[in-house]
């Protein structure tokens, strides 16, 4: 793995994915929000590919190797998330569920790609998850298992499944892509499957005010741009049960953000959850 300041600036950027989602909750409908949010990503993005001079993709096959990667990653993974809290999902079992991509990447990276997941890999994925869990356990317990609606449910388990593949096609189609022209051909991807998703089951509901455009902007220029051309450079530079399992520390960050921005409390289990996950993503990147 690169040096640990830029997966932990990932980390953090990932994070504030969540708290801007639920910033930006009562002024916008998640998949219309998605819809805007990912074609203003492209254009960022495009933007920044024809000032810098990058070279787009060569023949179909690049085009359609990014395109498939930004409809799994960008598309369903990000509307089937805020699709599945919208209906219901508490956003702690969301998280969760988000949580166990790391095991499937893990499982499936031997088979796909050829990586050898080591003994200490495993024990490091694994401690990553048990933290995540006990960080999430409160709000969990909370949730009852009642109140957990399956379609939404299903539909999450299906946004993680997404990510997993994404980020193993990614890996293995990618890999002398330029990351900037990559990037904002995946979005376009999650643009042609999200645009018509919005406009089928929703009304196209926003609210002109400034905490939505904050939102907006924040989720375009840091949580997107940043975070994809920084999971993008961590994939290419690193195994990729390795850069899967910074995803168990996603779940401590974004509860100690809405501790500090919502005034969320945090049990002392929680905080134990944190190191918990924080030494298990230690030991399996460095496995």
């Amino acid at each position: 793995m690169p040096n640990p300041a830029i997966p932990s600036l990932f980390v953090v950027i990932w994070a504030t994915g969540f708290v801007a989602a639920r910033f930006v909750a009562p002024y916008a409908e998640p998949l219309t929000f998605v819809a805007i949010r990912v074609t203003g990503v492209a254009l960022v993005l495009a933007a920044l590919a024809a000032a810098t001079g990058a070279s787009w993709p060569q023949g179909r096959t690049g085009w359609r190797d990014a395109l498939v990667a930004g409809v799994l990653m960008q598309g369903v993974y990000v509307a089937g998330v805020f699709w599945s809290v919208h209906r219901g999902l508490p956003a702690g079992i969301a998280a969760l569920v988000g949580s166990l991509q790391p095991l499937l990447t893990a499982m499936l990276a031997r088979p796909v790609l050829g990586e050898f997941v080591s003994p200490r890999r495993w024990l490091g994925i694994g401690a990553g998850f048990v933290g995540a869990g006990l960080v999430l356990a409160p709000k969990i317990g909370a949730a009852g298992a009642s109140g957990i609606p399956p379609v939404a449910l299903a539909a999450c388990l299906g946004a993680m499944a997404a990510m997993t593949l994404g980020t193993l096609w990614q890996k293995r189609t990618a890999a002398g892509a330029n990351l900037v022209t990559n990037a904002s051909v995946q979005f376009v991807g999650a643009a042609i499957l999200t645009i018509p998703m919005a406009l089928a089951f929703e009304d196209g509901r926003i609210e002109n005010v400034p905490a939505f455009w904050l939102g907006l902007s924040w989720s375009i220029l840091v949580n997107s741009v940043a975070g994809i051309l920084l999971l993008l450079w961590l994939i290419r530079r690193g195994a990729v049960a390795g850069v899967a399992s910074l995803l168990f520390l996603v779940p401590p960050v974004s509860a100690a953000m809405a501790f500090a921005l919502f005034g969320e409390t945090l049990s002392p289990v929680q905080f134990a959850g944190m190191a918990v996950a924080a030494a298990g993503v230690a030991i399996a990147s460095r496995a």
